[in-house]
């Protein structure tokens, strides 16, 4: 089920100012797909996912879920929560703690006044989906992070919404579990074939989720893309830096051709992937640590290629960080922990052109 906001904007007062939280959002998020609002603190993301579901109220625009106007603040459209026809998990599940699992997945039925076999077959499906059948009686209080988790999603599950929205579900979960859980939740949504919409300010969860992500800032969508195109293509500075780490270096665009557009950096005239750059105009080089590949010694001077000494290394297990100077600037890259480097050891690199981003602010 596809749904369409248009010119949504939502204030809040607070010590006198005026807090954009959205500011003139337009977005479309198509049906069947897991799309993320990805953004820091305070950037909106939740605030959207509210004015969706209709636990918050815009002060201007639109909002269409599956082709039906569901809010206009200029036609005094306001269609309540429990007719929009969505499920939602919450960052913090919302299980309640004195029902049992039965009982907390089936709820949504038994308040809607559902005949009590059509609530046990639908809360057996649910639990079936989640992996969690015989689990029925178990008191929720017995439930570690990631069944109650999978508890939350039965639940938004089990009156077969057409749109599920989550609000950083994984975020109480440990790192490890997290990733876990992460897994599990993108193989349920595929399955179902329905519409996601997730809410995360962690890049990872993102870009391993998504099929589109949305990055926010200040109230407004910066850029709009698929998870690799975010990653590796973005067009803005704020995005590159903000979905992963990144070098970023003043720039100054020199020449443009077919094949590449070559800018004046800190690091030498670098060869970068082709945009649509006027000479003279100035950029960011933006350089992923992994698309440096560090070798020993020093080489005679070439395209791309990238000489500079080792300021230090830290081990972080697969692999160390190192950061090295290099033409006065310093970048961090990552480095096979097998490599015979030390601090201080001349270094060398050649930057595959492709790698070479350049971004506007």
């Amino acid at each position: 089920m596809e749904i369409r906001v248009e010119g949504l904007s939502r204030h809040y007062q607070s010590e006198g100012r005026t807090i954009k939280a959205l500011d003139g959002v337009d977005l479309t998020i198509p049906a069947n797909r897991i799309f993320t609002l990805l953004g820091p603190s305070g950037c909106g993301k939740t605030t959207l996912l509210r004015c969706i579901v209709g636990l918050d109220v815009p002060d201007a625009g639109e909002i269409s879920i599956g082709g039906e106007l569901v809010f206009s603040k200029s036609r005094g459209v306001s269609v309540p929560p429990e007719r929009r026809g969505l499920g939602m998990v919450f960052q913090t599940y919302a299980i309640w703690p004195h029902m049992n699992v039965f009982d907390n997945v089936g709820y949504p039925l038994q308040v809607r006044g559902a005949p009590a076999e059509a609530v046990r077959r639908k809360v057996a499906q649910a639990l079936e989906f989640v992996q969690l059948q015989g689990f029925e009686q178990r008191p929720a209080t017995r439930l570690s992070g990631g069944q109650q988790q999978r508890v939350a999603l039965a639940r938004a599950l089990v009156a077969e919404p057409k749109v599920i929205l989550f609000d950083e579900p994984l975020s109480n979960l440990d790192a490890k579990l997290r990733e876990e859980t992460r897994k599990e939740l993108r193989a349920f949504l595929s399955k179902l074939q329905i519409t996601g919409v997730y809410v995360t300010h962690d890049r990872v969860e993102a870009l391993a989720l998504s099929d589109a992500i949305a990055v926010m800032r200040a109230g407004r969508i910066v850029e709009i893309g698929a998870p690799r195109k975010i990653y590796f293509d973005a067009d803005h500075r704020f995005v590159a830096d903000f979905i992963g780490r990144a070098n970023l270096l003043k720039a100054v665009v020199r020449e443009a051709n077919e094949a590449a557009t070559v800018v004046d950096s800190g690091l030498g005239r670098i060869a970068c992937q082709r945009r649509d750059l006027a000479a003279g105009a100035q950029a960011t080089l933006c350089i992923r640590p992994e698309s440096i590949r560090v070798v020993a010694g020093e080489q005679p001077a070439a395209a791309n290629l990238v000489n500079g000494r080792i300021a230090s290394l830290t081990f972080v297990g697969e692999a160390y960080e190192a950061e090295i100077d290099a033409g006065g600037e310093r970048l961090l890259a990552r480095v096979d922990p097998d490599a015979r480097l030390h601090e201080g050891d001349a270094v060398s690199f050649r930057l595959d052109r492709e790698h070479c981003l350049l971004v506007v602010d």
